[in-house]
């Protein structure tokens, strides 16, 4: 990899908002022989996050329209809300039978453009390597499915950190990661505010 190359593909991990989150990923080096074009890769993706993502967007596209409406709806809505949070447990549930302790690491930040995640055995993985990627949030009950490649390695804390962007992604999975950060972002500032009022409270 040329230096213009690889500071190319840095500056792509940096077009979109990233956070710094702690969550488990499941990584797996593929080797470049057998590195798949993007209809393999969606070919080839495990059917729970393909229906883990479309139950999503019709849980969306089908409570969008009642937002809008007043009275009765509101409470089909109330309703309808309910079904799709026992939705989304059941699919937690399933996701997380995805999540192999074998090739489990630990993601310390991310967004739309790719993720960094260390590892206690700087010989695992190496820049230039293309990894097949499991991303778990299970907190939101939701899991991204994509084809990474490492761009950087540094050794931060006596770990190795690997900066790795998105090789193959789905859209609407790179939309749920960017919808994620900011939501994320927003916890994190409610919390801040919050620790800010209580000091803020003691001292008084």
């Amino acid at each position: 990899m040329t230096t213009t190359e690889n500071q190319t593909k840095l500056a792509q991990f940096d077009e979109f908002f990233s956070i710094n989150y702690t969550f488990n990923i499941n990584a797996t080096v593929i080797d470049k022989g057998q590195l798949p074009d993007f209809q393999q890769f969606i070919a080839t993706m495990p059917a729970p996050f393909k229906i883990a993502s479309e139950v999503n967007t019709l849980d969306q596209s089908a409570l969008r329209p009642l937002q809008t409406v007043a009275g009765v709806a509101s409470q089909l809505m109330e309703y309808l809300n309910h079904q799709a949070q026992k939705m989304d447990l059941l699919i937690g549930y399933i996701l997380g039978q995805q999540n192999d302790e074998s090739k489990r690491f630990e993601a310390v930040k991310f967004g739309g453009g790719g993720l960094i995640f260390h590892t206690n055995d700087s010989s695992l993985f190496n820049c230039g390597d293309f990894m097949e990627l499991k991303l778990f949030f299970p907190e939101e009950n939701s899991a991204i499915y994509a084809i990474g490649e490492i761009v950087s390695t540094e050794l931060v804390d006596n770990t190795s950190q690997h900066k790795v962007i998105f090789h193959h992604i789905r859209e609407e999975d790179q939309e749920a990661l960017v919808r994620n950060s900011l939501h994320q972002q927003s916890k994190q500032l409610q919390i801040l505010a919050q620790q800010r009022s209580e000091a803020k409270n003691n001292l008084t």
